[in-house]
């Protein structure tokens, strides 16, 4: 591939600005791709919720309370956040950065279309169209503006509609916002603020989460009451898991998450292979065996970690993360970090 006219090739990031990097935002969207793989696992391979008599599996209920809609938003908000990052990064590189991100959005929008074949419901498609019908144009918007989209239609996706892909766009313009205000370049400085708001989300959270487990799951609101719980837990989980990882546990936290959240992409989808491979042989699909499900997204995790982590010693990116990113500059970028340090 070659430059595309009026574009400029990315050169090779400095030292100094591969240390700039917010690893906590990593760690976080590691964080968040594990708890999307303990929904995925259902999602790939239709499984039994309730027994022959009725009753809840266990698993199944447990990971309907506190696992669904519960990271997803996260990774929704960490979407758009990035979303501007990459834009001010592009804007001093390129004339055109804009461009660039439709390129990006458009291939990942590819990749999403194939990814449906094995994965119905996945997120990479609805990401992309979200991304170049909703989240660029509002680029141009001002970021007040921008803020008040986010927190509309975040709030009208869970009490006038069930969340899910509906609160992507409310929580995408979120995610801009908080990149134009500088808060995501600031959170080493912002220990008491992330506790105010886990001090103000968790009782909420758990109050939310009370009324989803009492409430009718047949009732005319079951579907709006479980969106709300899932996103004021998404607030609770992630401003917990940003406090912890400034105690003595953020640094064993970090070495496991902070890879598994800059290969995000690669392990998303090789968790959906994964799956559909291991899938006909444990005999998950209509079966209540969801104790070797969740032992499958274990193990999945289990190797993905330390492949990640061996993998990023030796390249900057992971495989698709690396093939996005030739296709948005339109060129080949190098990967191999001994090529990096010697250009």
């Amino acid at each position: 591939m070659t430059p595309a006219l009026g574009d400029t090739a990315p050169t090779p990031v400095p030292r100094r600005e591969t240390a700039r990097r917010i690893t906590a935002l990593d760690a976080l969207r590691g964080f968040a791709l594990c708890g999307i793989l303990l929904v995925n696992v259902n999602q790939i391979t239709p499984m039994n919720r309730v027994d022959s008599a009725g009753h809840w599996y266990p698993i199944a209920q447990f990971l309907d309370l506190f696992v669904q809609e519960r990271f997803f938003p996260i990774f929704c908000f960490l979407f758009g956040l990035s979303f501007a990052i990459f834009l001010d990064s592009a804007a001093q590189r390129s004339d055109r950065p804009r461009l660039l991100l439709m390129r990006r959005l458009i291939a990942l929008g590819l990749l999403g279309a194939a990814h449906q074949l094995l994965q119905p419901g996945e997120a990479l498609e609805p990401y992309a169209i979200t991304g170049l019908v909703i989240l660029l144009p509002a680029t141009w918007l001002p970021t007040w503006l921008v803020l008040t989209g986010g927190l509309l239609g975040t709030v009208a996706s869970v009490t006038l509609a069930s969340g899910g892909i509906l609160s992507i766009p409310g929580l995408f313009l979120l995610g801009l916002a908080v990149a134009r205000l500088g808060i995501a370049r600031t959170l080493d400085r912002r220990t008491g603020q992330l506790a105010a708001v886990l001090a103000l989300a968790a009782p909420a959270a758990a109050a939310a989460l009370w009324c989803q487990h009492t409430y009718s799951p047949t009732g005319p609101f079951a579907t709006r009451i479980a969106a709300e719980a899932g996103l004021l837990g998404a607030l609770t989980y992630a401003t917990a898991l940003l406090l912890l990882l400034r105690t003595p546990l953020g640094r064993p936290l970090s070495a496991v998450l902070e890879p598994l959240g800059r290969m995000a992409l690669t392990n998303y989808i090789t968790a959906t292979l994964a799956i559909t491979a291991a899938s006909p042989l444990l005999g998950l699909k209509d079966s209540g065996r969801w104790g070797t499900a969740m032992l499958l997204a274990a193990g999945i995790i289990a190797v993905q970690a330390p492949l990640s982590h061996w993998w990023l010693r030796r390249f900057r990116y992971g495989p698709l993360e690396w093939c996005l990113r030739c296709v948005t500059w339109w060129s080949i970028v190098p990967i191999a970090r001994s090529r990096v340090a010697a250009a």
